[in-house]
């Protein structure tokens, strides 16, 4: 379960959906980067674990929106929480990565000689 809401796409098509339902071309058109199988594969989790919901409205022609339940709602203090921290943290984070890939590289560099 913690796979499925921390995957790479799951907050950000939660987040799309935060303020109300959308069909599933407006979501694909808010997340750069998002393949229309990796949508659709998220979308089905999602959908799976209670987390989305998916209806299908009868106009015509016919259309798909989704939104959140519920139980999707109440992930919003947690990924606020995440969201935050991310933002606190971003600098030390980098940080450490420039330590890290200095260190592996001059690793990297003695390796070879």
């Amino acid at each position: 379960m913690l796979d499925q809401i921390a995957d790479k796409w799951s907050m950000v098509i939660l987040a799309s959906l935060r303020d109300g339902p959308l069909r599933f071309n407006v979501i694909k058109r808010r997340i750069y980067g998002i393949t229309q199988k990796a949508l659709t594969q998220c979308l089905r989790r999602l959908e799976r674990n209670g987390i989305v919901d998916r209806q299908v409205i009868t106009t015509s022609p016919i259309s798909v929106e989704y939104r959140i339940t519920e139980l999707g709602r109440s992930l919003d203090q947690p990924f606020q929480a995440l969201y935050l921290w991310t933002l606190e943290n971003l600098g030390e984070v980098e940080a450490a990565r420039a330590r890290f890939d200095a260190r592996v590289a001059s690793t990297e560099d003695a390796d070879n000689e």
